[in-house]
C-alpha cells in the first residue's frame, strides 16, 4: 500500500471546499488511468495538485512522461473536474 499521496490544495479552499473534494476525484481519476497504462511509478512522481481558480497545477517529484501529463488533462477536462484543459504542470 503506497501511503505518500501527494498534497490537495486549492485557492478560496476554506470559502469553497467543493475544491478539495473535486480534486480528490481527479487525483483518483489519474491514478486509475495510470494503474490501466500499467504505469507503477505513476503516483510516486507526484508531488502537489492545486487548482488555481480553474487552473489545475500539477507539481512533480520528477520529469513526468507526456502520457502521464495526459491523464491530468483527461480528468480535469472531465465532468468530475473543472470541464477544460488548464492544467499546468511544474518540476
Amino acid at each position: 500500500m503506497f501511503l505518500d499521496h501527494p498534497t490537495i490544495t486549492a485557492t478560496n479552499s476554506f470559502t469553497e471546499p467543493d475544491r478539495i473534494e473535486r480534486l480528490g476525484r481527479v487525483y483518483g481519476y489519474t491514478a486509475a488511468l495510470a494503474d490501466q497504462a500499467g504505469d507503477a511509478q505513476f503516483i510516486e512522481k507526484v508531488a502537489q495538485i492545486h487548482d488555481h481558480k480553474g487552473t489545475l497545477i500539477v507539481f512533480w517529484h520528477e520529469a513526468p512522461s507526456e502520457a502521464e501529463k495526459q491523464f491530468f488533462v483527461q480528468a480535469w477536462a472531465s465532468k468530475i473536474g473543472d470541464g477544460s484543459s488548464n492544467v499546468e504542470h511544474e518540476i
